[in-house]
C-alpha cells in the first residue's frame, strides 16, 4: 500500500466535497454538513472486551437505561402478535396491543419468572404462563390467576405486567426499561433529517439475518463502524471505494460515515491499474490490487497463488500454504476465491467500472443512472432530487448504543448486541430494507434467518455479495477476541479521523458507565 503520510490531516486523492459538487443532481445541505470529533487520542482498555465485571456494568448503565432498537412494527402486524427481544439476559416481551398500540413488558411471569413468551407469536387474545396458568391481557392488566383464593395477599390492581417505555422511528420500535428515560425523540434529535428523500416509514424489511460470532459484541460493531479496514480486508473492492477519503461526523447521539464509490482507493495512487486480466471471475480468479498477485480457484478451499514473477504456491482458503515458491498470501483474497461460493456465481465477471481505467467524463453519474431509472418504478418522480451520491455511496450511521441505519438508498440495518451473558460472544444481524410500491399493498416483514458460528454467511444467499464480504470480516473477529487477551498494553487505540465512529461510541458509553 503507498499511501501513508501526506502532510494533511487527511488522505491524498479527491475529498468528499468534491465529488459532491460534480454529482449530477442537487445535494441536500445534509450531505455537506460537517461535524467532526475533536483530536485524540482515544485510548480504551482491552478487558472491556471480555471482562465479565464491565459486562455486568453495561447491563445496568446501558442496556438498562438506553433506547435500543427492539423489533420493526411490521414485525407484529396483527393485534396479538407478539415478538421477544433479549438483550444480555435481560428479555423484554413486545405486544401489538391494539391496532395503533404497542406494548413492552418484562417478559416474566409475576408469579414465579417464568418467560411468557421464548418466540415471536401471532394472535394472542391474551398473555398466558404456560407453567401455572397466570393470565394477563394484551394490555398486560390481570386478567386471571388459577385459585387466586391461596394468594391472599395478591391485588389484583397491583398485578400489571411491569412495562418498559416504547418509541417509534421509521418504523422501528425501540423500548427504554428506564421509566425515567427522556422520550425517543429527544435522544435521537435530528436523525430524521438525514433520511427526508426515502424516510424508513416507507420501506419494509426485505431480508433479516442474525449470526453468532465468537467475539465482544463491540469487536463487531467496531469492524462494521468505519471503513479503515477495507485496505487489508477487502482488498477486492480498492479499485471503486475511496476507503481512505471517507467522511465521518457525530450528532449528539449518533454519528455518519459517508465511503465514496467509483473512485479508487488512495492507497492505489501510483499503483498501475495493468490490464485485464484474462477469463477473470469476480469469485473464482483476481489479481490482487496492491501486490499485483493472480489469485485462482483450484477447487473449495483451495486456491493457487501466482506472482508477477512467475512464482506459484499454493493456499487454503484461510491463507495457510500448502506447497509451492510462495510463502504468503492475502487470507481475505483466499478467502473470497477458495471459501464457500454462491449458488450461481461461478462465472461471474468481475466489475467492469473500474476508475483508473475507465474513459466516462462523469462515471459517478454514469452509474448511479441505471439505479435511479430502476428506483423510478417504485418511486416515481421523487427520483429527480436524488443525487448520485444518495445512489452510490456508503452512508452508514451508528446510534448509540447498537442500531447502524445506512443512508436511505442503501438497504442495509445492522444491530449488534451480547450472547446472554456471555463477553465474549455476540449476534450480529442484518437486514435488508427497500421502497415499498406506492399505492399497493406492503410486503410482510421478512422472518429472521439464524446462523450459528460456525455456519457460512453464504447460507444466507438472501444477501447476495454481502455474503462473501461478511465472510472476510468474521474472518478476523474470533482472531481480534484473543489477540486482546495476549495484547501486553493494556489499551486498544483509535485513530482521529478514520476511526471517529468508534472514539464517539466510546466516548458516550463512558458517559453512560459513568453516571450515577
Amino acid at each position: 500500500m503507498t499511501e501513508t503520510t501526506t502532510g494533511t490531516r487527511r488522505s491524498a486523492g479527491v475529498r468528499y466535497a468534491e465529488l459532491l459538487d460534480a454529482d449530477s443532481h442537487p445535494v441536500p445541505d445534509v450531505l455537506r454538513a460537517e461535524s467532526p470529533l475533536g483530536p485524540g487520542p482515544t485510548l480504551v482498555p482491552v478487558e472491556r472486551y471480555y471482562s465479565r465485571a464491565f459486562h455486568d456494568l453495561e447491563v445496568e448503565k446501558v442496556w438498562k437505561r438506553v433506547w435500543q432498537m427492539a423489533c420493526h412494527e411490521d414485525d407484529i402486524p396483527d393485534v396479538g402478535d407478539t415478538h421477544v427481544y433479549d438483550i444480555a439476559g435481560l428479555s423484554f416481551l413486545l405486544v401489538r396491543s391494539a391496532p395503533g398500540e404497542i406494548k413492552a413488558f418484562h417478559n416474566a411471569c409475576l408469579h414465579r419468572g417464568r418467560l411468557l413468551r421464548d418466540a415471536p407469536g401471532k394472535w394472542a387474545t391474551e398473555l398466558r404462563c404456560p407453567f401455572h396458568g397466570w393470565t394477563w391481557n394484551l394490555d398486560g392488566s390481570l386478567k386471571e390467576v388459577p385459585c387466586q383464593w391461596d394468594f391472599p395477599t395478591l391485588d389484583p390492581e397491583r398485578a400489571n405486567l411491569p412495562e418498559v417505555q416504547v418509541g417509534h422511528w421509521g418504523g422501528f420500535v425501540f423500548i427504554n426499561p428506564d421509566p425515567d428515560a427522556a422520550p425517543l425523540a429527544d435522544y435521537l434529535g435530528d436523525l430524521s433529517d438525514h433520511f427526508a428523500l426515502l424516510p424508513y416509514e416507507q420501506q419494509y424489511k426485505q431480508a433479516h439475518v442474525a449470526k453468532i460470532l465468537r467475539c465482544n459484541w463491540k469487536v463487531a460493531q467496531e469492524a462494521f463502524s468505519e471503513a479503515y479496514h477495507v485496505v487489508a480486508t477487502h482488498p477486492t473492492i480498492l479499485d471503486d471505494v475511496g476507503d481512505a477519503n471517507s467522511k465521518y461526523d457525530v450528532f449528539g447521539n449518533y454519528s455518519r460515515a459517508i465511503t465514496p464509490s467509483c473512485t479508487p482507493s488512495p492507497h492505489l495512487a501510483g499503483v498501475e491499474a495493468g490490464e485485464p486480466l484474462p477469463d477473470a471471475r469476480f469469485y473464482g480468479k483476481l489479481r490482487h490490487p496492491l501486490t499485483g498477485d493472480v489469485y485462482l480457484r483450484e477447487a473449495e478451499g483451495r486456491v493457487r497463488v501466482t506472482t508477477p514473477e512467475g512464482r506459484v504456491g499454493l493456499f487454503t482458503e484461510e491463507g495457510v500454504r500448502i506447497e509451492g515458491q510462495v510463502g504468503d498470501a492475502d487470507p481475505t483474497l483466499c478467502n473470497w476465491i477458495g471459501g464457500r461460493q454462491l449458488a450461481g456465481t461461478e462465472s461471474t465477471p468481475p466489475p467492469t467500472a473500474d476508475p483508473r481505467r475507465s474513459g466516462a467524463a462523469n462515471l459517478r453519474a454514469t452509474m448511479a443512472a441505471p439505479a435511479r431509472e430502476a428506483l423510478r418504478r417504485v418511486l416515481g418522480d421523487r427520483m429527480d432530487r436524488v443525487p448520485d451520491a444518495e445512489l452510490l455511496d456508503s452512508i452508514y450511521f451508528t446510534v448509540f448504543p447498537n442500531f447502524h441505519p445506512w443512508g436511505s438508498f442503501n438497504r442495509v440495518v445492522y444491530r449488534f448486541r451480547p450472547l446472554g451473558n456471555d463477553p465474549e460472544q455476540c449476534i450480529h444481524e442484518c437486514m435488508y430494507f427497500a421502497p415499498a410500491p406506492d399505492g399497493e399493498k406492503r410486503p410482510p416483514a421478512a422472518p429472521i434467518h439464524w446462523l450459528g458460528p460456525d455456519d457460512d454467511w453464504t447460507e444466507a444467499p438472501e444477501l447476495g455479495m454481502l455474503a462473501k464480504v461478511f465472510n472476510q470480516d468474521v474472518y478476523n473477529m474470533p482472531r481480534v477476541q484473543k489477540g486482546l487477551h495476549a495484547m501486553k498494553q493494556p489499551h486498544v487505540i483509535f485513530a482521529d479521523y478514520g476511526e471517529t465512529k468508534l472514539r464517539h461510541f466510546h466516548q458516550l458509553l463512558d458517559e453512560w458507565i459513568e453516571r450515577p
